[in-house]
């Protein structure tokens, strides 16, 4: 029997440029999760990127994934990176079986997708041997934050089976404002950034399954959803009156949060 996840997860990818990048220090966290965040070896993992958009909720079944380069004008050695993690094809089928039974009217499967950076960038620093079996599931950016706390919530028996619940994407994420070099950390982002932290680690989850309209500099802080509904995933999958603590904390390029958490059921 596998053992069981007591925990979901959700962390900040940030910039593809961490790849190969070795001064983003959400890299060093990153390849320190074995020793300090989970020792224990996932049976496998599911992860939901926010740069899989689709209408419906899709999962990729694969035996193999390929590595996707969603990225453009990028230094080359980015390029030629590889993360051939095996496939999760039961896993994906699971997946599709608890989101039916949840009330997810459809759940449709990709035989053809790989991985798309928001998993294999931060991926190749956590699981660096690639050979823990990957399935991806997509969000989708025309709902809400309580559809994708419930999708999570739907999901929530996978960590019994030892699967890794992982949302990938970042905490602020306005690409129109970034800025390079070091860059202070302008104020909406400082202030969004604070005020989710203190609504998760205070247990008020409907606050940010409503942040549209309550966390301050919400537009801004997300011009589109979609790198923070993978939040909203994690936090469902970890149960009821689950409980938050930040595992990680920085910044890069000005606007980016690296802010990342771990969300443990309250037993």
């Amino acid at each position: 029997m596998d053992q069981a996840m007591k925990s979901a997860f959700f962390i900040s990818h940030g910039s593809p440029m961490m790849s190969i990048d070795e001064s983003i220090p959400a890299r060093h966290f990153l390849s320190s999760w074995k020793d300090t965040v989970l020792p224990q070896r996932p049976k496998a993992i599911l992860i939901i990127s926010g740069h899989w958009d689709t209408k419906e909720p899709s999962v990729n079944v694969v035996d193999r994934n390929d590595t996707i380069y969603d990225f453009y004008n990028f230094p080359k050695p980015m390029y030629q990176l590889k993360y051939p993690a095996p496939g999760a094809p039961e896993l994906a089928k699971r997946v599709k079986e608890l989101l039916l039974a949840s009330g997810f009217k459809r759940v449709n499967e990709d035989t053809k997708r790989g991985l798309d950076h928001g998993a294999w960038v931060p991926l190749m620093f956590m699981y660096p041997e690639a050979d823990v079996p990957v399935c991806q599931l997509s969000i989708q950016s025309n709902r809400d934050g309580t559809y994708h706390y419930n999708l999570g919530k739907a999901l929530a028996p996978l960590k019994e089976e030892g699967v890794l619940i992982l949302g990938s994407g970042s905490t602020t994420h306005n690409l129109r404002d970034i800025h390079f070099g070091n860059a202070p950390v302008p104020s909406w982002a400082s202030e969004f950034d604070t005020w989710l932290k203190d609504a998760l680690l205070e247990g008020r989850y409907e606050d940010v399954n409503h942040y549209d309209e309550r966390a301050p500099h919400a537009k801004k802080a997300h011009p589109w959803p979609d790198h923070f509904y993978p939040l909203h995933v994690a936090m469902g999958a970890a149960g009821v009156n689950a409980k938050a603590k930040l595992i990680h904390h920085s910044w890069s390029n000005g606007t980016l949060s690296y802010s990342s958490y771990e969300f443990t059921k309250d037993s």
